[in-house]
């Protein structure tokens, strides 16, 4: 047995019950958890996985389970990433505000994906402090990428819509 001194400066036997320390470390694992702590009296147990020590204060018995190994997930292939949008014809948001495809719900959007836009088109709202401002195709082409979405928070200078 391991001896301790306790916080009287006495020696005192550190007396570990291993059976509830795997036990609690068998419950981290089914439940998913990454701590459990018990207290009985002035004996605490605390067992955790993921490598940190947690500091324990004025406990005199704290056990730490070895961390579980992860199950092997299955590989799972990555999705192709599309190409980054060519963002050197994008229409920037010229405020902070929320973007409307659409006049009023319910309503056809100003613009799609492939459409022909002229110079001065609608092609989204941005609203900022209950002001509906109107984003317009500073010049001819077609509507190659949408890069917002209906009712989608928008940041000054955020790319909006690519126009090729």
């Amino acid at each position: 047995m391991a001896e301790t001194k306790g916080s009287t400066g006495r020696s005192a036997a550190m007396k570990i019950d291993t059976k509830l320390v795997r036990q609690l470390a068998d419950m981290l694992a089914e439940t998913g958890l990454t701590e459990i702590e018990v207290e009985d009296g002035d004996r605490k147990i605390r067992v955790s996985r993921g490598g940190g020590v947690a500091p324990v204060e004025a406990a005199p018995v704290t056990a730490s389970a070895p961390a579980a190994a992860p199950a092997a997930a299955p590989e799972v292939a990555a999705p192709a990433e599309a190409p980054a949008p060519d963002l050197s014809n994008a229409v920037k948001s010229p405020m902070v505000g929320t973007a409307y495809m659409s006049s009023e719900p319910g309503t056809d959007p100003f613009v799609k994906e492939g459409d022909s836009v002229k110079a001065g088109d609608t092609l989204l709202i941005v609203e900022a402090m209950k002001v509906m401002n109107p984003i317009t195709a500073p010049k001819d082409g077609t509507i190659q990428q949408m890069l917002v979405e209906n009712g989608q928070p928008v940041e000054f200078d955020q790319p909006l819509v690519v126009i090729g």
